[in-house]
């Protein structure tokens, strides 16, 4: 993806065009006023990209801190609270949790990093805030060599790495591969001569003692980074001592190790001496969250995210809409196939009928009524009332309560309206009441009702057992669904509307009380 890279040191600018992979552009612009108006001039001229803001700065300070061990959201707002007792001056802060001590209780190894001098950043980024840029993050090229120094895999214990860039030369310090310390040094001196670089690591390993960051009698490495054709100068600058240890390697064998081509670094002739654009390269290849915070600055790449995820999902609505129209074009083209196939099929069969009909000779009646016919016998044969089912349920009934002795059955159908249904004609000339197609079962199955009669065997003077038998057998019948049972005559009636009569002494051995239900079952 394209996008601006911006390099700042203490004097300059550097605007980069990151596309399809190259460096592009090298427009240099002064930290003054006309500077900035310049640099908001060719930004206006240039497409809406992302940008990287990175920052090569004499002030920047690091400092080394151990604190208490303090995980989650509580641990966080210490060492924040830290970073801002240390640079209350200055938004831009940053720390970097480096591990644990081994002994003791086990603090916490934090760097804390700032840029002490806001005034060197502020005037770029408010630039940056007036054409709405979409600044992506602020970061040190410093807190970037960590990753520099981890794609060559240096792992010496006590590592200076020493590069030149557009402000001098930058000398971070590494403790088994984790920054502890950088410094950058003016690439000339006051006389307007090149510095010695050997002298200059010989104060940095100075200073690294003094402040116990090595002891004494460590060797301290040092990798120079350096254009190959300078490498002759800077070697009889760089004298190994008992304790320093001189490496040189080439600018552009470290770039193709990071995996990036010499094209992709192919920009003006005073760059390629520099590395600056390899820092850049890299830094464009895998940056991740803003090392500095922006504030309020970084609203516009915000945005311009969510402008992006906007244009994506649109364009991948679009494009999944265009395929579902495709395919519904296609099947319909296959469904026009497939019918005007069966629409011939269909003519072809009908002609075929058509012939196989015109050689018979011509029928009863028409195929309409034999077919209604077909439908009529059928759903006679389904649906026509029978005494089957009741009688079933009274069977089922009779095996729960043995005591019952089934004396006579009436089934009948319920009767419907017969309006409508032909007539049939007796012998005598009249016609016979017609039977109603609801009788039949059409168009659904009738209503039917079963008169039951019914003696109760036992004891023949205890009508209370008879009773409750009675009521248990019309109860069990009852549980059918569809089933309604009515109790037509009790084994003892005692209605205030019969009759009560009977006959005193000893009865014969057939009597036995009867009664009778009626049974109305609705399929």
């Amino acid at each position: 993806m394209s996008k601006h890279l911006f390099y700042l040191s203490s004097e300059q600018l550097t605007a980069y065009v990151w596309q399809g992979g190259r460096l592009r552009g090298g427009s240099v612009f002064a930290s003054d006023a006309a500077g900035i108006e310049g640099f908001m001039d060719y930004l206006e001229h240039q497409p809406m990209l992302p940008a990287l803001l990175l920052a090569d700065l004499v002030e920047e300070d690091f400092q080394r801190i151990n604190v208490p061990h303090v995980g989650g959201m509580g641990g966080r707002k210490l060492l924040r609270r830290r970073l801002q007792q240390q640079y209350r001056e200055t938004p831009y802060r940053h720390f970097e949790i480096q591990g644990r001590l081994a002994e003791g209780r086990r603090d916490d190894m934090v760097l804390l990093a700032a840029l002490t001098n806001p005034a060197t950043v502020q005037p770029w980024l408010d630039a940056l805030d007036q054409l709405q840029i979409p600044l992506a993050g602020l970061y040190s090229t410093t807190l970037l060599s960590s990753a520099l120094v981890a794609r060559l895999g240096l792992r010496d214990e006590h590592l200076l790495l020493l590069t030149q860039q557009s402000g001098g030369w930058r000398q971070s310090y590494f403790q088994n591969g984790l920054l502890k310390f950088s410094r950058l040094t003016a690439a000339i001196n006051r006389d307007g001569q090149p510095i010695n670089l050997g002298a200059e690591a010989a104060k940095t390993q100075q200073f690294l003692t003094s402040v116990r960051l090595m002891g004494r009698g460590n060797v301290l490495h040092a990798v120079v980074i350096a254009p190959l054709a300078s490498t002759p100068v800077l070697e009889s600058q760089c004298e190994d001592g008992p304790e320093t240890s001189f490496r040189f390697l080439a600018l552009h064998h470290v770039a193709g190790k990071l995996g990036l081509r010499s094209d992709e670094l192919r920009v003006t002739e005073l760059a390629a001496q520099l590395a600056d654009p390899m820092l850049l390269a890299l830094l464009a290849r895998q940056h991740g969250v803003s090392q500095y915070p922006l504030g309020s600055v970084r609203r516009h790449y915000k945005l311009w995210r969510i402008r992006r995820v906007l244009y994506w999902s649109s364009a991948v609505l679009g494009s999944a809409s265009l395929l579902w129209m495709g395919v519904n074009l296609w099947q319909a083209r296959e469904a026009q196939q497939d019918s005007a196939r069966l629409m011939a099929e269909a003519a072809s069969y009908d002609q075929r009928y058509r012939s196989v009909m015109a050689a018979m000779p011509p029928s009863v009646t028409s195929t309409a009524n034999m077919r209604a016919a077909v439908n009529v016998e059928r759903m006679l044969g389904t649906q026509a009332p029978t005494p089957y089912d009741m009688t079933a349920m009274v069977s089922a009934a009779l095996e729960q309560t043995p005591q019952i002795r089934l004396q006579q059955l009436e089934w009948k159908v319920a009767q419907g309206d017969a309006a409508g249904a032909p007539a049939a004609t007796q012998g005598d000339g009249h016609q016979a009441a017609p039977i109603a197609s609801a009788l039949l079962g059409i168009p659904t199955r009738p209503a039917q009702s079963l008169r039951l009669e019914a003696e109760i065997m036992g004891d023949q003077d205890d009508y209370r057992a008879a009773v409750d038998s009675m009521n248990r057998f019309a109860q069990q019948l009852a549980s059918n669904p569809g089933l309604t049972v009515a109790i037509d005559k009790p084994p003892l009636d005692t209605r205030s509307s019969v009759k009560l009569s009977g006959k005193a002494g000893p009865a014969s051995e057939d009597a036995h009380p009867r009664f009778s239900l009626i049974l109305v079952w609705k399929p």
